[in-house]
């Protein structure tokens, strides 16, 4: 009897172990799945969190960062020029024209984007710095949309402009962001006619400081067509040596720019013209007995000179893209340093 007890004693041990055993190994596969499954959801997430900065990177890509100065100084000498006179500053105007000549230029640049690719002007021959819809990275359709969602984020932000300016600033921004769309877009492009430098000319410059010294002074003079002028010649030395660089691509893609039109050496004679004649209007505001704003602004002169030297000494290439971050860097500084002296 004993010898039983002992025997069904270790049966139930024996089962109580097996059962144990049966436990551990639901639990070892109901964890198994559970981990492929976490593992499964941390890939996606890593692979969507990937698609989402790809995504940010190529938009950031598409904007053009570098370039945005041409829509910010005007704006900002604009206000520093009315502040000169003793005007006083809205902030609400400055950041809602801000917003405004951001958005008209983005757009500009996304249509400029997709448009140049579709058109046959951005190939994988590109000496330019890296474009989203000729790279692949972005379909023409998603760029186009952006454009336009831009274009409409610009009216949005540029109805406060309308409030306080009236129907000039209306039909003044309806036109810019009418320009901005048949810079590339349209049946007759003005890039491919040899107007852009003109569009640019007068948008980044005439266009936004008058505009904005306009809405803060309620009044115009000449003062800010001369400090338009400066900024705009500037900002077109960008587009110009843009230009020339893209000489060769821009000729097989019938895309007729003033350095298509005329041949290199127009071109160099164009882009000196142009970084240099901002210093000679200077003498506007010395004959206005405003010393600071025509003198601070030499202090940028030696990049000026710069740029022009290397144009003229080097063959349209690659190495234009540098000539076009150095220009932007002339922008700014004459820009800034020009408001500091109306400041002063």
């Amino acid at each position: 009897m004993k010898y039983f007890t002992i025997v069904k004693q270790g049966m139930n041990r024996a089962a109580s172990f097996a059962q144990s055993a049966i436990h551990a190994v639901d639990a070892s596969f109901t964890f198994g799945i559970l981990d492929r499954t976490l593992v499964h959801i941390r890939l996606s997430l890593l692979s969507l969190r990937k698609k989402i900065m790809g995504n940010i990177k190529s938009w950031l890509l598409a904007v053009r960062p570098k370039t945005l100065t041409a829509s910010f100084v005007p704006v900002v000498v604009g206000t520093c020029l009315a502040k000169s006179i003793g005007a006083h500053i809205s902030l609400l105007i400055f950041f809602s024209a801000l917003l405004t000549a951001i958005f008209i230029q983005i757009g500009t640049n996304f249509i400029n984007d997709a448009l140049d690719f579709k058109k046959g002007a951005d190939t994988k021959q590109r000496l330019g710095p890296l474009r989203v819809t000729q790279s692949g990275l972005m379909t023409v359709q998603q760029v186009h949309a952006g454009g336009l969602i831009c274009f409409l984020l610009a009216i949005f932000f540029g109805l406060q402009l309308i409030y306080a300016g009236g129907y000039p600033i209306a039909i003044l921004l309806a036109f810019s962001v009418l320009f901005g769309y048949l810079y590339t877009g349209g049946p007759m492009p003005l890039a491919y006619v040899g107007l852009g430098d003109i569009f640019v000319l007068l948008f980044f410059g005439f266009a936004s400081t008058t505009a904005v010294y306009f809405l803060q002074t309620h009044n115009l003079d000449l003062k800010p067509f001369v400090a338009g002028a400066q900024v705009g010649l500037l900002a077109t030395v960008l587009i110009a040596i843009n230009n020339l660089r893209d000489i060769k691509e821009d000729s097989r893609a019938y895309k007729r720019t003033l350095a298509v039109r005329f041949g290199i050496t127009f071109a160099r004679y164009e882009i000196a013209c142009l970084a240099i004649l901002p210093f000679i209007l200077s003498f506007y505001w010395m004959y206005l007995g405003l010393y600071y704003a025509a003198l601070m602004p030499l202090l940028s002169l030696p990049i000026a000179m710069n740029v022009v030297k290397s144009v003229w000494s080097t063959e349209p290439g690659r190495e234009y893209n540098q000539f076009l971050a150095k220009s932007a860097l002339l922008q700014v500084s004459f820009g800034l340093l020009l408001s500091i002296g109306l400041l002063l």
